[in-house]
């Protein structure tokens, strides 16, 4: 996995290769579910099921994958944080409901503190599009759009909370602009409006979006993460296109989190059985092509990761002044 280490792996600070070779004990007794807090054909439910398709066989056992939307995302973090620590039901989280979600949401049902971070799978950044009739060729000549129409220009996300809600969010702070929140239910119905042309613009997964960017349906004006992405290298960085994005930078992340009280036997067996299809040659292609690298790391290192996250999006919310109901 080598040759995905570029810049430390977009600096991720779980990167570092830990001891986990050793064989572990712990087997599901019982089929297990994977609970995708997010529509079909997005890369939350994309990681779920290639997880799934590892872990069946290596199990033997069933392994399903249950999309549960809504709500940001938090509707199927309720419905994992609920069920009993026994390993049958696994969460494949997102930088959404398990970061951004804590300091969004008013009422939220859960709490970090419930969750217990297992394994991260891929991270990789977000890419700013456009619909192909929308005249700017560039950030400079949108952010003009959005300055010379303030709060009249839409965009669209993947739903309130995820990243591509937040992006933008961070997007316009910066350019001190306005613009129209169009929050829908996953990455397919965002990708939908824009194609439609009932949107402007988008700054979605770069994992989910490449197949329309390669296919020419939408136009890539910027990736979010600190350089130009190698699946993109005419892309400029959101950073390289305007001062005022000098210090713009976002990327996602996607892991598998269980209950609090889960035996830590079976957390670390858990970890050890997802970073053993991190090491697939099959995976880390796969990764390539969707643009992201692997997480690799323990649950300590995942868990501090996500603890960082969570104080980071905390910070940009509070500046927007931003919270909503989390219904």
């Amino acid at each position: 996995m080598t040759k995905l280490s570029r810049r430390a792996a977009l600096a991720l600070p779980l990167l570092a290769v830990p001891a986990i070779a050793r064989a572990q004990s712990w087997r599901p007794s019982g089929q297990v579910r994977i609970i995708v807090p997010a529509a079909a054909g997005g890369t939350t439910d994309i990681m779920g099921r290639l997880l799934a398709q590892f872990l069946q066989p290596r199990w033997g056992t069933p392994v399903v994958v249950e999309n549960r939307t809504g709500a940001g995302g938090t509707i199927g973090t309720v419905e994992a944080v609920r069920a009993r620590p026994d390993g049958l039901t696994l969460l494949m989280g997102n930088i959404g409901p398990q970061a951004i979600g804590y300091s969004l949401f008013r009422n939220l049902q859960y709490r970090p503190e419930q969750l217990a971070p297992i394994a991260g799978t891929i991270a990789g950044p977000n890419v700013l599009v456009v619909n192909n009739n929308v005249p700017a060729q560039n950030v400079a000549e949108l952010a003009g759009m959005l300055r010379a129409k303030p709060g009249e220009i839409p965009y669209v996300s993947t739903g309130v909370g995820q990243s591509t809600h937040l992006s933008p969010v961070l997007f316009l702070q910066m350019l001190n602009a306005q613009a129209i929140h169009v929050p829908t239910r996953g990455s397919a119905p965002a990708q939908i409006e824009l194609l439609a042309g009932n949107v402007t613009f988008l700054i979605d997964n770069l994992t989910g979006i490449m197949g329309h960017i390669q296919s020419g349906r939408v136009r890539a004006l910027a990736v979010t993460s600190k350089e130009r992405h190698p699946l993109l290298p005419n892309v400029p960085a959101m950073r390289e296109t305007m001062p005022e994005l000098a210090n713009y930078e976002v990327n996602t992340w996607f892991g598998v989190f269980g209950q609090a009280a889960m035996p830590a036997e079976m957390v670390n067996s858990i970890n050890a059985d997802v970073m053993a299809m991190l090491a697939l040659p099959e995976t880390v292609k796969r990764f390539e092509e969707l643009g992201g690298v692997p997480m690799v790391g323990n649950p300590q290192q995942f868990g501090a990761f996500v603890a960082s996250e969570i104080v980071k999006w905390g910070d940009v919310i509070k500046k927007e002044g931003l919270q909503i109901d989390a219904s």
